[in-house]
């Protein structure tokens, strides 16, 4: 398997388990230096909570959700009357996103979409600045697809978390040594005292920062 399918086939079998029948911590990224992070499942196909809501009130133009999964902002975008298009390498997500009424397209987010240059927002938020493992290179895909002046809205890790790149798998059922392990792929994990150098190198100033309920987003805007 390549790069994108190895991604998708890493959180389809999460993607796939709305309501996390294998408990409250069943599923896992789990990064090659050990550390376990949980996956919120219930969260994904829930609503929007308040801390996403706040982010995308900030667009109020065309809007691209890059790792859409089951697809929650895209259809709060579409269902404020903005143009919102989802994207995932994931046929559940996009099967689920598609089935709460959003508009989803399964792709590679480094691949060709539509509207090239022509969106105003993209969205990289419950971790998605990790996709491919090479934040300034999708930082950079963000800024093609932007038209100039267009922002991004990323989510970041805490400051102090530095930056860390390497291989990581989805961990599903629970216990260590009882789980089942998706296939690695390249993740990475930007802290948010990384945000101003980050932004510099993909052809972006830093908007402003935004830190709400324990999570740290940024609004960033193409030069």
């Amino acid at each position: 398997m390549t790069g994108p399918a190895l991604l998708a086939g890493g959180f389809e079998a999460a993607l796939a388990d709305p309501d996390d029948h294998c408990g409250e911590d069943a599923h896992w990224l789990v990064l090659d230096d050990g550390v376990r992070v949980p996956l919120p499942v219930r969260r994904w196909h829930g609503p929007p909570e308040p801390a996403l809501t706040e982010v995308v009130r900030r667009c109020i133009g065309p809007t691209v959700d890059l790792g859409c999964g089951p697809g929650r902002l895209t259809a709060a975008l579409a269902e404020r009357g903005l143009v919102a298009l989802g994207v995932d390498v994931s046929a559940v997500a996009v099967r689920l996103a598609r089935g709460r009424g959003a508009a989803a397209l399964r792709r590679d987010v480094l691949a060709p979409l539509p509207g090239e240059g022509r969106w105003a927002h993209a969205l990289l938020v419950d971790g998605n600045i990790g996709i491919g493992g090479d934040p300034v290179r999708l930082l950079r895909r963000c800024a093609g697809l932007l038209r100039p002046g267009g922002t991004a809205l990323v989510e970041l890790a805490p400051p102090g978390a530095s930056l860390w790149r390497g291989r990581a798998y989805v961990s599903s059922g629970g216990r260590v040594g009882d789980d089942e392990r998706g296939p690695a792929f390249r993740w990475a994990r930007v802290g948010m005292e990384l945000a101003q150098p980050l932004a510099s190198a993909a052809g972006f100033r830093v908007a402003a920062v935004l830190p709400l309920d324990r999570r740290w987003f940024v609004e960033l805007v193409r030069r």
